[in-house]
């Protein structure tokens, strides 16, 4: 399985796949459907679990797991409904035992996936009805009942590393259709999920309508206070920055910016918004 991810992998870069592409996969000539609308996949011939998956969340909602992590920072994955007994929860449980790597789907638009491998199931709660999940291999040691506090802030760093921003950029940029909102560049290897209210702050929450699809240029002058956008999506630049003169880069790149429009999704769910971007243009403003 992960020799097929890791050729869809190389074939499309870090973008999402649609569960076709992923789910087109068989051993010794026998289909195996990974992406399944339960969310827990275990072949008939094997006891433990081989696959999870997460449902595709609208842009403007945190997608489950943003609201499920441990206080020791894991992922938090909830039994198919309560009964500890269920085929799926058992199987998942033969995962956890058995110490075994399973492929993590999350849905990032109708039908596609971002593909997060290997995943660990190294806790149970079954007052919670729920399974802890390490993302990462250095997470994959941990037993949540007895993470001591000062690992915790490590644990909860690969989370957000591994997972959360990767799965920000994903539906950031495809709710831009793979294009910088401000010069229009369509390289999806060159752009990055700028967040409008920084990560970490009141409204700063990892939803696409606190997201702009920008170029890594445009994003590190977004975030240096170099480039504004106004709630009415008009790009300013820094007066500062209009007055010096340097290379084509700066000319061509940065200060002719100055009066573009964004170009922002069709979906109103995803469009950025406008009480965000008053709050961090009043930023711009002020560090002008």
């Amino acid at each position: 399985m992960f020799e097929h991810l890791d050729a869809l992998r190389a074939a499309n870069g870090d973008a999402p796949l649609p569960s076709a592409d992923i789910n087109r996969f068989a051993v010794g000539g026998r289909a195996r459907r990974l992406i399944v609308q339960t969310g827990i996949y275990k072949p008939a011939d094997l006891v433990a679990a081989l696959t999870i998956r997460t449902a595709y969340t609208p842009p403007n909602r945190l997608p489950p797991y943003f609201d499920a992590v441990g206080a020791e920072g894991l992922v938090r994955y909830k039994y198919r409904g309560t009964d500890p007994r269920h085929a799926d929860n058992r199987a998942l449980r033969a995962a956890k035992d058995q110490k075994v790597p399973l492929a993590y789907f999350i849905g990032i638009d109708r039908g596609v996936y971002l593909a997060h491998y290997p995943v660990w199931i190294v806790g149970e709660d079954e007052a919670r009805h729920e399974f802890a999940v390490a993302v990462d291999e250095g997470q994959s040691f941990a037993d949540p009942s007895t993470v001591p506090a000062p690992q915790r802030a490590y644990l909860q760093r690969l989370t957000k590393t591994r997972l959360h921003q990767p799965v920000f950029r994903a539906r950031v940029i495809r709710a831009y259709t793979e294009r910088c909102a401000m010069c229009r560049l369509h390289h999806p290897e060159l752009l990055d999920a700028a967040h409008i209210i920084p990560d970490g702050q009141p409204e700063g929450d990892p939803v696409v309508p606190n997201g702009l699809s920008l170029c890594k240029i445009h994003h590190a002058a977004y975030d240096a206070n170099l480039l504004g956008v106004r709630p009415d999506l008009v790009v300013e630049v820094q007066p500062r920055l209009l007055r010096e003169i340097d290379g084509p880069m700066l000319t061509h790149g940065l200060k002719a910016m100055a009066g573009v429009r964004l170009r922002i999704p069709r979906a109103k769910a995803a469009q950025p918004d406008e009480g965000r971007l008053e709050v961090r243009y009043r930023q711009f403003r002020d560090a002008s």
